[in-house]
């Protein structure tokens, strides 16, 4: 097969294509600020063994400092423009931790041995939260090889999203979030559908559900916590019925068909 996707929890996955491995949005921990890891265990270390790691966003959920500083010295670090201005700790950490720190707008590639990665558009506050002010965009990734394989980080359904993206033959896609309520520039598991038709990949991944909730909020919408990847299933079914819908457990890995 052309490429195995390993889904570690939240947006964090790792893509294994032509014997490169791309990591994305590393979240390594079982608790964060009001956060904690309620499914699945925290990924094991050698989840962050990885040629390449993009990251999609500047929130701390997805740029996560600790989680960054496990990564072996050498590593190519994919950020969006300006996160080295925004967030200063990332400029320490790449300097301590040996990283290769590349900054990258829609429409740059990067080429990291056998693959390119091209960073494309997302609908997303980009901005390093709470405060931060609006220095760098919020970014998804085509990692192109064997195989083209869409990480979406976080976004909303947006026009012309199928243009941007491109012709690609796996998606990894959020369908939920972190919290009852979702915010806006982000898909529910209805909106992950339409945008998987409009996409039309040959294969899908549900991603950034399921993993972290707020503390003490067990008990509140917790269909929002349980539901996105099954609800997500379930529309995909009915909007984009050629695409083979993958609903991976934590750490669970695929391998899906993405030719003929």
């Amino acid at each position: 097969m052309a490429v195995e996707v390993t889904w570690w929890g939240h947006a964090t996955c790792t893509v294994q294509d032509s014997g490169v491995r791309v990591l994305t949005d590393p979240l390594f921990v079982r608790r964060l600020a009001h956060l904690r890891r309620r499914r699945g265990a925290v990924p094991p270390p050698a989840a962050a063994r990885a040629e390449v790691v993009l990251i999609s966003h500047l929130h701390s959920d997805h740029l996560h400092l600790p989680s960054l500083a496990r990564l072996a010295p050498g590593t190519r670090l994919v950020v969006p423009a300006g996160a080295g201005r925004a967030v200063p700790g990332l400029r320490r950490l790449a300097t301590a931790g040996g990283l290769r720190v590349t900054e990258v707008a829609a429409g740059d590639e990067v080429k990291v041995e056998e693959l390119v990665v091209r960073a494309v558009p997302a609908r997303h506050d980009g901005r390093r939260l709470p405060v931060g002010p609006h220095r760098s965009p919020a970014l998804g990734y085509v990692i192109a090889g064997e195989a083209r394989t869409y990480f979406a980080g976080d976004t909303g359904l947006f026009d012309g999203m199928a243009r941007a993206v491109g012709e690609v033959d796996v998606a990894l896609l959020p369908v939920g979030g972190w919290g009852p309520f979702l915010g806006h520039g982000h898909l529910d598991a209805g909106r992950a559908a339409r945008a998987l038709a409009e996409l039309a990949p040959r294969a899908a991944v549900p991603v950034h559900y399921g993993t972290y909730w707020p503390i003490g909020l067990d008990g509140v919408r917790p269909h929002e916590f349980h539901a996105p990847g099954d609800e997500f299933v379930r529309h995909a079914a009915r909007l984009a019925p050629g695409v083979a819908v993958h609903r991976l457990g934590h750490g669970e890995s695929v391998r899906p068909e993405v030719s003929g």
